[in-house]
């Protein structure tokens, strides 16, 4: 029994002292996230959004890194542009950016693993995009996006539709009247604790996940299932193991980044990390509300194609890193040994929980509550009908 506490605790004091390092990071992170999303009105996204090939492509990308870091939000907001004119593969990427090139997501690895890491996410995040647009416009058949269109606007309820559907931006007058009006600092504050409030559970599962595998899995398990007793095969291992174990772990979004600092502890290849953070839209849960908006049909191709392209995506990167010589040895992690001090850290955490504290009685005063309760509120109709499908051509709905 005793044994059996000590346990539990070492991997609580693991998930704890990861949480406290990333701490400062992640507020930043949401801090300026919020700020951006404060000033991107998105009706403008929707049109934007019903581009056809590369300015389609690059705005979805843009405006997805741009916006909240939750994946369940992301796919409700894609699901809305969608039923608003987007078009589906541009809406798909947006999901896409918004998981894979936001400001929390970086910061949070540097903290935990690194610049490398950072580089690669950004650089492996564009190129995953390319690749699926590329397989969007030659694959992405017309009657799939039109099965897809008429499950879409049925309405059906996935999660955090509410969220998807709050538009604070803070619109007219000069851009730095704006910036720093108290209706700013109101859409700030409330972006800031609503992304928070979205993406808490996945956090804490992720943390308290990663701190039992830590604690629990002995390394000669990770290393023997990571191959890495060959270093050529593990790196082709690796991106194609990686988005497995993802979605088998039911955590999305800045969620996943402590298990890829434990699974890079244990020895799987730097693509494999990156194509495991990479697939935090493709876990189980995720797949079943894409089943919700767009049918199966469509949510199995949004599976298989998307699995392609974090896979290839992940082994590109570390082959362009090892070309380059930047590919950082197998190290120990040391927040998974490490625990809280007082250090550079901790004042940093302290400073971030006081900024969390005033944004949060800015948002409890401004109607936070009831902002609260409809994030998960069911969808509303479109507020602009979906352009009818004229074309009858086969591809180009990418």
């Amino acid at each position: 029994m005793i044994a059996a506490l000590q346990a539990v605790g070492n991997a609580l004091l693991v998930a704890f002292s990861m949480f406290w390092d990333v701490l400062w990071p992640l507020a930043l992170g949401f801090l300026l996230s919020a700020g951006v999303q404060a000033l991107v009105p998105r009706q403008a996204i929707a049109r934007t959004l019903g581009r056809p090939g590369v300015a389609g492509v690059a705005f979805a990308s843009v405006f997805g890194a741009a916006s909240s870091s939750c994946s369940y939000a992301a796919v409700a907001i894609a699901r809305s542009l969608f039923r608003k004119g987007a078009r589906l593969g541009n809406a798909i990427l947006f999901e896409f950016a918004s998981t894979n090139l936001v400001f929390e997501l970086g910061l949070v690895l540097l903290a935990l693993l690194g610049w490398q890491f950072l580089a690669a996410q950004f650089a492996g995040g564009l190129l995953m995009i390319v690749l699926l647009a590329i397989i969007f416009k030659y694959t992405l058949r017309q009657r799939l996006v039109e099965g897809a269109r008429r499950q879409a606007e049925r309405g059906r309820r996935g999660r955090m539709e509410g969220h998807a559907e709050m538009d604070m931006t803070v619109g007219g007058g000069p851009f730095l009247s704006r910036v720093f009006s108290p209706r700013a600092f109101t859409a700030v504050a409330h972006y800031f604790w609503m992304d928070i409030a979205s993406i808490w559970q996945d956090l804490g599962l992720g943390f308290l996940i990663a701190g039992a595998l830590a604690a629990w899995v002995p390394a000669g398990f990770w290393h023997a299932f990571f191959l890495t007793q060959n270093p050529a095969l593990a790196r082709i291992w690796g991106p194609l193991i990686g988005p497995v174990i993802s979605m088998l772990s039911f955590v999305c979004s800045v969620g996943n980044v402590p298990l890829a600092a434990v699974l890079w502890n244990g020895g799987i290849s730097f693509g494999g990390v990156i194509s495991f953070i990479f697939a935090d839209l493709i876990i189980l849960p995720i797949v079943n509300i894409h089943r919700k908006y767009y049918g199966w049909r469509t949510s199995l191709y949004l599976l298989g194609v998307s699995y392609v392209a974090m896979a290839v995506a992940g082994f590109l990167i570390e082959l362009l890193f090892q070309t380059l010589g930047i590919v950082p040895q197998h190290f120990h992690v040391t927040v998974l040994t490490s625990h809280p001090s007082w250090n550079l850290t901790t004042i940093l955490d302290l400073v971030a929980l006081a900024v969390a504290g005033f944004l949060g009685w800015r948002f409890l005063t401004t109607g936070g509550r009831e902002m609260l309760r409809m994030m998960s509120a069911p969808p509303s109709a479109p507020d602009v009908e979906a352009p009818s499908q004229t074309s009858h051509h086969d591809h180009h709905q990418a």
